[in-house]
């Protein structure tokens, strides 16, 4: 198959001084810049379409810096409007936490309609940040995500109205007004890397991704999926498999390097070191710093290691030549159809996310689509 390429955006807040722990306080926010942030965003985003990306993917998260999409359907909605093609990929949103999965499904159904059958829905179970800020049970995450789950399916597959009266969630009439575009459903995907996660993925057959994993790492996961998929009676194709990693092109390889490393730093240690303070409310603690970081899955827990990640393939930054190189080096191991990229990141300014973006769609995009 030819490869398919997307675009992640976290949306990040980009104007941190220190590193974020959880729970962050909002004065940290400033509404004027983060009306900026969106702008430059959405101008990111009619970019990739310009430039020949396959999808647009988007995601939920809450009460942090890391992303500023507590609700990924409105940034849909905006982008049904400002693009014509490109894929929109929700990746995805959260169900266990949304008390009314009649109304994700409802608005799902309105994004399809209205983007003319270009939604991918992506359900996630959220990390543990997530539920402290809804005050939803941990333990209660997968069995709401996968009821919700089969709720929204129904509701947006079945023609006569229903009633649902499962654990969670209880209904006596069920039927949306619109329905998608897309028939059955638009695809859903479902990024996992736990085996309970896998599990779900691989029996109720759909795609999974892994991100922020080196090789061997996710060569496990899509083991582990590919095994549970066979237990489940059927077999993963490439098109099945997503590998998300950052990317950062530029004229030459120590150049990307200067233009990418400072801002992802500022990725690993400011804006995912929240896991550091949910592990404090959980009662946990970080294990002690080793000598070295020799694991680049570690690196959220201590520091940032350029060339450790770029050497565990967690990123890939060079130029045109090397970035080619080592997405097909990656993919094909991995037997990956999907590649993820996430081209803004961190604290990169707009103008440099904007020639990222089109140094890939000129440079390699071609190249990878070629096989």
């Amino acid at each position: 198959m030819t490869m398919q390429v997307y675009a992640f955006d976290l949306m990040p807040w980009p104007h941190l001084a220190e590193a974020s722990y959880y729970p962050d306080s909002n004065r940290l926010y400033d509404p004027a810049l983060g009306r900026q942030v969106y702008d430059e965003h959405f101008r990111q985003m009619e970019l990739y379409e310009e430039c020949g990306y396959d999808a647009i993917c988007i995601n939920e998260h809450h009460a942090k810096p890391y992303g500023l999409m507590p609700s990924p359907n409105l940034i849909a909605a905006v982008l049904t409007q400002r693009t014509k093609k490109i894929k929109i990929g929700i990746f995805g949103n959260l169900p266990a936490l949304h008390a009314n999965p009649v109304r994700l499904a409802e608005e799902v159904a309105m994004l399809d309609v209205m983007s003319g059958g270009r939604i991918i829905s992506g359900f996630v179970r959220g990390v543990p940040q997530e539920f402290l800020a809804y005050s939803v049970p941990l333990a209660e995450a997968r069995p709401r995500m996968t009821e919700a789950w089969d709720l929204v399916v129904k509701a947006w597959t079945e023609r006569e109205p229903f009633a649902w009266h499962g654990k969670y969630f209880n209904f006596d009439r069920v039927s949306i007004w619109p329905r998608p575009l897309q028939v059955p459903h638009p695809p859903i995907i479902l990024p996992a890397d736990s085996d309970e996660g896998l599990e779900i993925a691989a029996s109720r057959r759909v795609p999974t991704g892994s991100a922020y994993r080196s090789v061997g790492r996710v060569r496990a996961v899509l083991d582990r999926y590919r095994a549970l998929a066979r237990k489940h009676g059927w077999t993963p194709g490439p098109e099945h498999c997503h590998l998300v990693r950052h990317v950062y092109v530029a004229e030459t390889n120590a150049r990307a390097r200067e233009e990418a490393e400072p801002h992802l730093d500022y990725f690993w240690q400011k804006l995912l070191s929240y896991h550091r303070g949910s592990l404090a409310l959980m009662g946990q603690s970080p294990p002690p710093r080793p000598a070295r970081v020799e694991k680049a899955e570690d690196v959220p827990l201590y520091e940032f290691d350029f060339d450790l990640c770029q050497k565990e393939g967690m990123s890939i930054v060079g130029d045109p030549d090397y970035v080619i190189r080592e997405i097909r080096a990656q993919t094909r191991e991995l037997g990956v159809g999907v590649f993820v990229g996430l081209f803004q990141f961190g604290s990169l300014p707009h103008p440099l996310a904007q020639k990222n973006i089109r140094l890939f769609g000129e440079k390699v995009l071609p190249a990878l689509k070629r096989g």
